[in-house]
């Protein structure tokens, strides 16, 4: 991603406008007047709305994994208790009055056929949040399996969240993975 705090700014507002609106309603045009920038300079920084895209995924990769050590940290301590604070993060941003879903999920299902990159950037993300999941299971000595199935709660929670518009989902999701967890302690006692 291009350096300096012009092209944080264009990522900035892009990112919003494609939450908003989907990556393919929104213009070069558009884009340009939210980061209030000249057109000649936000594709200096961005050759390409492909490559805007990709680097607006990209900030949003990196948010998010941070967004969401962060609050396991500051309010769980056990290792179960830090698997379903994942999930209370989950109520509080889909709470939030622009929630629109994942961006992530969006993008792929908007892009993901035409463009390899999207594909990749997304994947790489959910596993990495897959991976995370893994190391909070592993701290509670659940089977290894465990982390795939919370991140299946994850991501449909967060796609039921969007189409319904109820953050509720997010509270159904952690119920099921603490269904989950218990399940998990008795088949290992």
């Amino acid at each position: 991603m291009p350096e300096g705090p012009e092209a944080l700014q264009v990522v900035v507002a892009a990112d919003r406008l494609f939450n908003d609106r989907g990556v393919q309603a929104v213009g070069m045009d558009d884009i340009r007047d939210a980061a209030n920038v000249s057109l000649k300079r936000l594709y200096r920084h961005f050759p390409s709305k492909a490559d805007l895209v990709c680097a607006v995924l990209e900030q949003r990769d990196r948010d998010v994994r941070s967004a969401i050590v962060e609050y396991v940290d500051a309010r769980a301590h056990t290792p179960r208790e830090r698997i379903l604070a994942v999930f209370d993060y989950l109520l509080e941003w889909f709470a939030q009055p622009g929630f629109r879903g994942c961006l992530f999920i969006n993008t792929v299902g908007e892009l993901g056929g035409t463009s390899d990159e999207v594909a990749r950037i997304a994947r790489r993300h959910k596993l990495a949040v897959r991976d995370y999941l893994a190391e909070l299971v592993a701290e509670g000595s659940f089977p290894g399996g465990v982390a795939d199935q919370l991140m299946i709660l994850a991501n449909g929670a967060m796609v039921t969240a969007a189409i319904h518009e109820d953050p509720r989902a997010a509270r159904h999701a952690r119920d099921a993975a603490e269904t989950l967890l218990s399940a998990a302690e008795r088949s290992a006692g």
